[in-house]
């Protein structure tokens, strides 16, 4: 009886053993290299390389010839989940940093694990948890604690300070950057002068901060950091005189015009709807709806149509009816601007108020037909401000 449970006991213990074992044999198997470049940190270097010039696909397949020579290669799936990432795939990120985070076995491994995430939150902020921020903060406290020289912890926390709208905290870690004087020296150093400039600019308003990180505004922006930021109702409410039509109307005629708001056709489902509509109800010169009824919200503003909306502001705030007028027949100072142009006058004058400057200060070029970027808008409308002593 007892050599009969020994040998069932046993008869288990094999049994068990061999599901073990083949078990183990179902996993993924590594592939035989081919060449002495056939590596997996050669394929993932290529694979970094690939996917910081915008290459997905390409850098995708190195990060999968590294991981059937290593499938516990850490780095590279750490890589695979910023290709994710890069493509809106923000689950498949996380779920490929999660084997990164796994495989990992050394502190460069831990390092590019811990970085990978905060990269990932900065981009997917808009899908993540609402602490998604706190989130990346604790990736960056346990990156640096393993590496304290980490540049790229401190860049890349940098950016999601940025996406984050904290922009004093971003500035200090894009400063901490260039003390490191590490990788991302070039990246810090520009997105350093953005973040002083924004922090100059002094946006009061979400809208405002996120418009401060574009790189061009468009007709919408204007709209909203016209309505939000420079507060143009109350502005022209206390600046303008009152006018009084006493002509007689048809009461129900006005009564039906009074149902109307001002608004536009393309604009019905758009974030900045509510701002586009008040714009639209004052009235600002080159924010004005087109002939069919659109406004073209998504439409990109130039410095020159930019700097005609300015000009019809001050017209108004100030009730000078000169200034539309003012500098016609006037010699350019600008190489790049004749003076016959339908916005040269416009440029004169916010340019002679220190309201807009040239764009290269060396040539002296206006470049009427540049973009705006966020940031630089914002600090003209601060000037605005400072121009008219409002506030």
């Amino acid at each position: 009886m007892y050599r009969q449970g020994m040998f069932r006991n046993i008869l288990v213990f094999l049994m068990v053993s061999a599901m073990g074992i083949s078990l183990a044999s179902c996993g993924p198997k590594a592939r035989p290299s081919t060449n002495q470049l056939d590596t997996p940190e050669h394929h993932t270097f290529a694979g970094i390389k690939l996917l910081n010039q915008g290459k997905y696909a390409d850098a995708q397949r190195e990060f999968d010839l590294a991981v059937q020579l290593a499938p516990k290669y850490s780095q590279a799936h750490a890589g695979m989940g910023l290709v994710k990432a890069y493509q809106g795939d923000y689950k498949g990120a996380f779920a490929s940093l999660k084997n990164a985070g796994k495989y990992a076995k050394t502190d460069e491994d831990n390092v590019l694990f811990h970085v990978g995430r905060i990269r990932v939150y900065a981009m997917g902020m808009a899908v993540a948890d609402k602490n998604w921020l706190k989130e990346a903060k604790d990736d960056f406290d346990a990156a640096v604690l393993i590496n304290p020289k980490s540049s790229a912890a401190y860049y890349f926390m940098g950016l999601a300070y940025k996406a984050g709208l904290d922009f004093v905290q971003a500035g200090q870690m894009f400063r901490q950057t260039l003390d490191l004087a590490g990788d991302y020296g070039k990246e810090a150093d520009s997105e350093w002068n953005l973040a002083q400039k924004i922090q100059r600019a002094m946006p009061g308003t979400v809208t405002g901060k996120k418009i401060a990180v574009v790189e061009r505004i468009t007709r919408a922006d204007a709209a909203a950091l016209f309505m939000e930021e420079l507060k143009i109702d109350v502005l022209y409410q206390k600046r303008t005189p009152k006018t009084f039509d006493t002509a007689f109307k048809d009461p129900e005629k006005a009564k039906t015009a009074a149902k109307q708001p001002a608004t536009a056709s393309d604009i019905a489902d758009h974030t900045l709807k509510a701002d586009i509509q008040g714009i639209l109800r004052i009235g600002v010169r080159g924010l004005e709806n087109y002939p069919d009824g659109s406004f073209h919200p998504n439409d990109f503003v130039d410095r020159a149509t930019y700097a005609m909306m300015l000009e019809d502001i001050l017209i108004k705030v100030t009730g000078d009816n000169a200034l539309a007028t003012r500098f016609i027949g006037s010699t350019s100072p600008f190489p790049d601007l004749r003076s016959d142009l339908p916005y040269f006058n416009a440029v004169m004058v916010v340019t002679s108020r220190g309201i807009m400057e040239a764009r290269n200060l060396t040539s002296g070029e206006f470049a009427p037909l540049n973009p705006v970027p966020g940031v630089d808008a914002l600090l003209i409308i601060r000037k605005i401000k400072e121009e008219l002593k409002f506030f």
